[in-house]
């Protein structure tokens, strides 16, 4: 009864509209009392699932994504995208493609991304002759690479919530080879449209003009190799590169390409407080509503009922990407991670999946409902910078959805995809 409790309530909630945070946490207060458990049991998990040392990451990566944003740097990934591969057919679209794939790197957050590109490079597609819808679908689905990156702070967050049984590092490394495939899903499913609909292709500026640009955005870009360069050899852990990060982008945005204003600057440290404050509300109610979890054995009810379906992994991870999808259309990415790793995270290693592997999967099903309404952050702003509805945008996101199950099929079915970097760089035995 108490199980259904739970349940009842906190889709109740999230059905009658309430902010996801508040319908964890209703809920869980919910059945704390039906369960007639001290009050004091709320506080103490909410307290315990934010007090960690190892969270101080966050906020340094969400600021350093901000400083990101803010400070120019995507005007000088957009030009190198658009010498790169701007001469193919449909050049601004794959251009598109590459910058926010580069600008992932650096902001970690497919937000960020959508919202640095997509206003820079939806208004130049679409002046260029570029359909509306061709343009934000192309967008949207890039950022989602900021997802897998380095400076992802979905990955602090997916490993705490696997209970210490993975390593951040491995996360780090492991994100690299998933992204390059989504990368490259992107660029066919781009390419295929542009040809489809007959869009031109632009000229190469020349082989001077590339090392030029490349010059100009490699500063922005050294920070995907910092992180990665004192992680992998242990110079410094996951959470001093995040400080490390902001240092760097501070001194970047300010000193070298002189482009941060102190205005931009407030700007960008009052979102990055937003979105922390945000972020560890969720992780405070998420921990209650994972102690009420544990003590009702929801992963164990949960693996016999697939176990009942199938038995095959195969069959058992293709569910578990259709469960996680379907919670993503409604739910946030960071609540998505730490209500249901817990839940599949053992079923998934049961059935055979290192717990690095299953982190791939997660992240980009977390990422695809970032882009699938209801929720869908991602695909909301860039059809407000785009000045298009969802309706529109929907009704030809088919390639662009097939591009990135595409990718969710090599991660899962493939493991070294996710495992080859980490075994190579870290010796990880996983």
């Amino acid at each position: 009864m108490e199980l259904i409790i739970l349940g009842a309530t906190f889709f109740g909630f999230l059905i009658l509209g309430v902010p996801v945070a508040f319908a964890i946490g209703l809920s869980a207060i919910c059945t704390i009392l039906y369960e007639g458990l001290p009050v004091a049991v709320i506080f103490q998990q909410m307290m315990s699932g934010m007090n960690i040392f190892s969270f101080l990451a966050i906020p340094f990566f969400v600021f350093s994504g901000e400083l990101m944003l803010h400070g120019g740097v995507a005007d000088k990934i957009v030009q190198l995208a658009k010498n790169l591969v701007g001469h193919i057919r449909g050049g601004l679209g794959m251009a598109n493609v590459v910058a926010c794939t580069l600008f992932g790197g650096v902001s970690g957050s497919p937000v960020a991304d959508v919202s640095a590109m997509g206003a820079v490079m939806i208004p130049m597609m679409k002046k260029e002759g570029f359909d509306t819808d061709y343009a934000v679908n192309v967008t949207t689905h890039a950022s989602l690479v900021g997802a897998l990156m380095p400076t992802s702070h979905n990955m602090i967050i997916y490993a705490l919530a696997a209970g210490g049984k993975v390593s951040i590092g491995a996360l780090i490394a492991a994100g690299i080879l998933p992204a390059l495939v989504l990368m490259a899903c992107m660029l066919v499913a781009a390419y295929a449209v542009a040809v489809k609909r007959g869009y031109p292709a632009g000229k190469f500026p020349g082989w001077a003009e590339v090392i030029r640009s490349f010059a100009a955005a490699l500063p922005g870009l050294l920070i995907v190799g910092i992180i990665l360069a004192g992680i992998l050899s242990g110079v410094f852990t996951a959470t001093e590169s995040a400080a490390i990060a902001v240092t760097y982008t501070i001194l970047l945005t300010f000193f070298i390409y002189r482009t941060m204003t102190w205005k931009h600057f407030l700007k960008a440290a009052a979102k990055a407080v937003k979105t922390t404050g945000v972020v560890l509300l969720l992780i405070g109610v998420s921990t209650m509503f994972q102690y009420l979890m544990g003590l009702y054995e929801v992963a164990d009810l949960a693996g016999a009922m697939m176990n009942k379906l199938s038995s095959e992994p195969w069959m058992i991870f293709l569910l578990i990407n259709i469960i996680l999808f379907l919670l993503g259309t409604f739910m946030d990415m960071a609540a998505t991670i730490l209500i249901c790793t817990p839940i599949f995270l053992p079923i998934a290693m049961k059935a055979g999946m290192d717990p690095v592997q299953f982190g791939m999967l997660m992240l980009i099903n977390c990422a695809l409902g970032l882009n699938t309404p209801p929720v869908g952050t991602t695909q909301f702003v860039g059809c407000a910078i785009g000045g298009i509805s969802v309706g529109a945008v929907m009704r030809t996101i088919l390639p662009f959805y097939a591009a990135l199950i595409a990718a969710l099929m090599f991660v899962t079915y493939v493991p070294a995809f996710s495992l080859w970097l980490p075994r190579l760089l870290m010796g990880y035995k996983g």
